[in-house]
């Protein structure tokens, strides 16, 4: 069996090195090296796993072209759950050194301690992690997630796993908070629907992920989100009121419909929270004679925004559909906003 070293350069300057057959994936290679690199599906359907190959020989796996488009892999952009080297290889990863595990996670346990409509198609999910030992406090960081096992009918037995960014902060009471679009046909959309209930047992995994905030200074920091990838940039801000970060803060909000929008009043609430200001721009794509706020994407009022902006640019984060994330990308690009302030993760519905 043939290996090949991989170097992996993290965000912060971190380089990793481990050894890498050519029938492993980086992310197998990297877990038997007991280096858990922050990932969703492992299946190239996602795209949260997005790294670059700065340089080497590799292969790309089978992978869906809405996780990394064929103009991205054509820019040398990979997929570490679906690249396989050929010689030796150096990446670049859009994470933290401390986004990197050495040990994988324990799964914890928690009860349904509220399930709300709360927008046409969405629930807001709390959950209550139990003692198991160890506290209940739920620890994570503003913009990441956690996998959640579906229950199945006998309440046991292997179940398959969803990611869902958590919308509040960390805190000593266990409460972790999601913000879930119902999907036709969806697993955890059925239960959700179907029989879900305050006193429900479910498994946890994480936390998991790298989009987080980063230092900037003083820089602003504008927020784009689409449907429910509101739910890590409510964390985010969350996060900068309770810290009382002096950045000031803008938030695009897009949905198809007006009926849609959802979190108006924990939105609101933000505005006397952050000491930097806080402007917030629902966005709906179709919008009816009723609708006096901006119509179209949040992509099509950022590039609006960013044409008219004098003084530094501001760092995006953006989360939601793969076509959101490349239209706010394309958008800051045609206005200068160097790469390195645009942070990013993608999902698509069927893995939510």
């Amino acid at each position: 069996m043939t290996f090949h070293t991989v170097d992996l350069l993290t965000r912060d300057g971190e380089r990793l090195s481990f050894p890498c057959a050519e029938d492993q994936s980086v992310v197998e290679a990297a877990a038997a090296a007991d280096l858990f690199l922050p990932v969703v599906c492992r299946e190239g359907g996602c795209g949260a796993c997005h790294a670059t190959a700065e340089s080497g020989d590799y292969e790309l796996g089978p992978h869906s072209e809405a996780a990394l488009s064929v103009a991205d892999a054509a820019r040398r952009a990979i997929l570490l759950c679906r690249t396989y080297p050929r010689g030796p290889l150096a990446l670049s990863a859009p994470f933290d050194r401390a986004r990197i595990l050495t040990q994988a996670i324990r799964p914890r346990h928690a009860v349904v301690s509220e399930r709300t409509q709360i927008g046409a198609r969405t629930v807001r999910l709390r959950l209550t992690l139990e003692d198991e030992g160890e506290g209940a406090a739920a620890e994570f960081e503003a913009g990441q997630y956690m996998e959640l096992e579906i229950p199945d009918e006998a309440g046991d037995g292997a179940r398959a796993r969803r990611a869902y960014s958590l919308a509040n902060t960390a805190n000593w009471d266990g409460t972790l908070e999601f913000l879930i679009r119902l999907h036709p046909q969806g697993r955890f959309s059925e239960y959700l629907e179907g029989r879900a209930a305050v006193g429900d047992r479910l498994r946890v995994h994480g936390p998991l992920g790298g989009f987080t905030l980063r230092e900037n200074g003083l820089r602003p920091r504008w927020f784009v989100a689409g449907g429910t990838g509101l739910a890590p940039m409510l964390s985010m801000l969350r996060r900068m009121a309770e810290y009382q970060d002096p950045q000031p803060a803008r938030l695009y909000f897009g949905v198809n419909r007006a009926e849609e929008l959802f979190a108006l009043d924990e939105l609101g609430a933000l505005s006397d929270a952050l000491p930097g200001g806080f402007a917030l721009i629902p966005c709906v794509w179709q919008a009816d004679a009723d609708w006096s706020g901006v119509v179209g994407t949040p992509a099509d009022a950022l590039r609006a925004d960013l044409a008219v902006l004098r003084g530094d640019a501001p760092d995006l984060y953006v989360c939601g559909p793969p076509a959101l994330i490349a239209a706010v990308e394309q958008a800051a690009r045609d206005r200068g906003v160097p790469d390195d302030r645009l942070h990013s993760e993608r999902f698509l519905p069927g893995l939510r």
